[in-house]
């Protein structure tokens, strides 16, 4: 590889196969959601395995929908994660209720609950695990403490599409899942998202929420208050595509995660995130913890290659400043030191270059720039 390429974080895996799906709903003349749209959702949930299913514009909006369909607003708290995308926090704000953060294990950064009695209190109406970098949380601990404290289970599973859990789905162990198909997730449709769930009354939330408070288009009667959450056919033509190719985009990603800890075993400096046992991975970044990890990412970018750190802490957030004060009557903090584990991955953390098309050579140059610097 020559020092003037560029190695970018992610490039979408699109081509000519996408491009014929969207073709194609031009030539049928339908661009609004439609036939398509009802092809897309059958194949995710018989993916999924989930009973029922609503797709959405996006992520955000599928976590906000599935807070909204299971009451969950003004008044209510949801013990998020603080080591994830702004948006599992953002979107519980967005219905009206407050995110308490909870911090992360040092191993794979996914949802600690071992020690989390001190985050409960009469207002707290869920937990939101957030399955992070293509892998899945612990969900026996998961449910156990939903179970112990009579919460209920909305999961975060953007980047798990696929993945399962000792057998079981990411996004069918609670009262909803939600998933994102960004550009950058496992398979893409530009934007866009889905809702997940088994309880046939929450599913009727969000028919409704979703369709202007109606379960059928073509009518001016709303029985209830909805809002437009619909996609396109040209969104679920690409989406139908690429899960054709879900298969091939797992082994290759499986084979970047390979190439690199290969290509950067010997290096002390530098270790991987450990899997929660009994659960699968696709994934969706490779992350490293590395010493002295701000040179290295400059030392990176300077190569040609473009890393990303890991998430900034939610309680480091200046978007979220103003709830340290609601936190401090609950004898709460938003302190480094109640986030240990989130600090320290954020601190440590770099997410190396990891799509699809990717090749064993831009793998190579990444791993030799790494063993460089450290050298």
């Amino acid at each position: 590889m020559s020092s003037n390429e560029k190695v970018p974080q992610f490039m979408p895996w699109v081509g000519e196969e996408e491009y014929g799906a969207i073709a194609e709903c031009f030539e049928n003349n339908w661009i609004t959601e439609g036939p398509k749209s009802k092809e897309f959702l059958k194949k995710l949930l018989d993916l999924i395995g989930a009973r029922y299913g609503v797709l959405a514009p996006n992520g955000t909006l599928a976590i906000y929908m599935a807070l909204k369909a299971n009451d969950i607003g003004p008044g209510d708290e949801v013990i998020v994660p603080d080591f994830t995308f702004i948006a599992s926090a953002s979107a519980v704000i967005m219905a009206g209720a407050r995110p308490i953060f909870n911090d992360v294990n040092k191993q794979n950064f996914q949802i600690d609950l071992s020690n989390t009695e001190k985050l409960v209190s009469p207002k707290t109406k869920a937990v939101m695990p957030v399955h992070i970098y293509g892998t899945i949380a612990d969900m026996d601990m998961v449910s156990a403490f939903a179970e112990r404290y009579g919460l209920m289970i909305i999961e975060d599973a953007a980047q798990a599409l696929g993945v399962h859990y000792k057998g079981r789905h990411a996004g069918t162990f609670g009262k909803a899942g939600t998933f994102s198909f960004f550009a950058d997730k496992t398979i893409t449709t530009a934007e866009g998202g889905l809702v997940t769930t088994n309880d046939e009354n929450v599913y009727q939330r969000l028919l409704y929420l979703r369709n202007q408070g109606r379960t059928k288009g073509g009518s001016f009667v709303h029985p209830e208050l909805g809002f437009n959450f619909r996609i396109t056919d040209l969104q679920s033509a690409i989406g139908i595509i690429q899960l054709g190719k879900l298969e091939q985009i797992k082994q290759r990603k499986l084979n970047i995660l390979k190439r690199y800890q290969d290509n950067l075993s010997s290096i002390r400096q530098v270790s991987f995130l450990k899997d929660t046992p009994g659960a699968e991975r696709i994934p969706f970044r490779v992350g490293i913890l590395c010493d002295n990890s701000q040179s290295l990412l400059k030392h990176l970018q300077n190569s040609g290659i473009e890393p990303r750190t890991f998430f900034y802490p939610l309680h480091k957030q200046p978007a979220f400043s103003y709830l340290s004060e609601e936190y401090k009557k609950r004898g709460l903090n938003m302190n480094d030191d109640a986030y240990p584990n989130s600090v320290f991955g954020f601190d440590h953390g770099i997410c190396l270059p990891t799509f699809p098309a990717l090749s064993e050579n831009n793998i190579d140059y990444v791993c030799n720039c790494i063993q460089n610097f450290y050298a």
